[in-house]
């Protein structure tokens, strides 16, 4: 009940209101879009790779540009670096439509369009996420990093509803133009905060960029908790969480389904993220959050063998979604531990860090389960990351102790 009240509370908060009704539709417009681009690669190609480059594009400038994205949001206004970041993502849009309906796209173009797209968003993600400690008291922090990646998830439910109707009755583009429309809404919807100049700019350094994100890295390689289980984040994350960035392969070679079975799994997982985002948002307390964070990985696993490990699309389906609702418990128990553990001063760079293997990693997956498909099809390469996930897991869970108390004593 505590928990509940605790949600409610993040709702009664008018900055807390503003800012995640633009989370929703600009996540909404992204998964809307992210489904057309997989589809249109696909078509345009058919091919595993191209389209596991695709989402590499997308994810990978992350690997770069984090780092100086957290060292960024730290010193700059956080506000205005959100909306120069989501006008960015809504102009590829814009040009992306202009390309499909002139007849002068090609894979290429859709490659660096989503490349500038993935540098968009590795920028807004730190900013956006260090301004989630001023839209509501201390007290309900916990809440408020847990609803916004439950807004999160539950935008990956709607966008891919969205979208594969679209796409089966207008095509690609009616898809893309709504995730334009969605950006530039989020981004007006910055301009109507009232938040403490504390919160939209941090202390100002006196080092240079590149000094201050070594030294983000290096806090986190220090960090008795953060940095082992960030390390076990990114294992997960390039072994097991590539396959929602290159389904449309699966749905074909796997199940035979066209753009109505893609819809169909998309949803499914966005719809039991949704399920487990909840519990972790009304669970309503830090301990325990450490051990959670690891099972999850370890449900992963166990999802994504079953998943690559048969034909019948009911069970897909069903692995498709305890993969999402594992996906989902395991990045907010592990973002809600870093922003309870961190120092305020890094909070940025930590938060640019998991930004990166949030995205980083399975872009890496991703490239690796494209090349390799080619050779020996796409479930045996699947099952051996899963396994040798599990052993990853095994090493990290038996230091979980340590990794807790350094986590859960803040």
């Amino acid at each position: 009940m505590a928990s509940l009240a605790a949600i409610r509370g993040v709702f009664a908060q008018r900055n807390a209101k503003i800012f995640y009704s633009g989370s929703i539709v600009c996540w909404t417009g992204s998964w809307v879009q992210r489904i057309a681009t997989d589809w249109l690669a696909w078509q345009l190609t058919h091919s595993v790779m191209w389209v596991a480059t695709i989402a590499f594009c997308n994810l990978v400038p992350s690997v770069v540009v984090s780092p100086i994205a957290g060292a960024v949001a730290d010193r700059m206004d956080r506000v205005w670096l959100t909306m120069i970041s989501q006008f960015v993502a809504a102009g590829q849009a814009a040009i992306l439509v202009i390309l499909v309906l002139t007849g002068t796209i090609r894979i290429e173009y859709m490659a660096i369009l989503t490349f500038c797209n993935g540098a968009a968003e590795t920028f807004a993600q730190p900013a956006r996420q260090c301004i989630i400690p001023g839209l509501v008291p201390r007290p309900f922090l916990p809440g408020a990093v847990a609803l916004n990646s439950l807004t999160y998830n539950a935008a990956r439910f709607l966008g891919p509803a969205i979208s594969g109707p679209m796409i089966a009755a207008w095509g690609v583009v009616p898809s893309i133009a709504v995730n334009c429309l969605a950006f530039l809404y989020a981004s007006f919807t910055m301009l109507m905060l009232d938040l403490d100049p504390a919160i939209r700019r941090s202390q100002r350094s006196t080092g240079s960029v590149l000094h201050d994100a070594v030294e983000g890295v290096r806090y986190v390689v220090r960090h008795k908790g953060i940095g082992p289980l960030m390390l076990y984040a990114a294992s997960v994350g390039m072994l097991l969480r590539a396959v929602p960035e290159m389904l449309p392969p699966y749905v074909d070679h796997l199940f035979g389904r066209g753009a109505e079975g893609l819809a169909t799994l998309a949803s499914a997982m966005g719809c039991a993220a949704l399920v487990g985002g909840t519990y972790i948002a009304i669970r309503g307390r830090l301990q325990g959050l450490t051990q959670v964070a690891l099972l999850a990985g370890l449900g992963l696993a166990v999802a994504v063998t079953g998943f690559a490990s048969t034909h019948w699309f009911p069970v897909g389906v069903i692995a498709i979604g305890c993969m999402g609702m594992a996906t989902t418990m395991h990045g907010i128990s592990i973002q809600t531990l870093l922003q309870s553990a961190c120092s305020p001063l890094m909070v940025g760079r930590v938060l640019s860090l998991w930004g990166m293997i949030t995205r980083a990693a399975p872009a890496m997956g991703a490239l690796v389960y494209g090349a390799t498909s080619e050779l020996v099809g796409l479930q045996i390469p699947l099952i051996a990351g899963s396994a040798l996930c599990v052993l990853v897991w095994v090493h990290t869970w038996r230091r979980r102790a340590a990794i807790a108390a350094a986590l859960e004593a803040a």
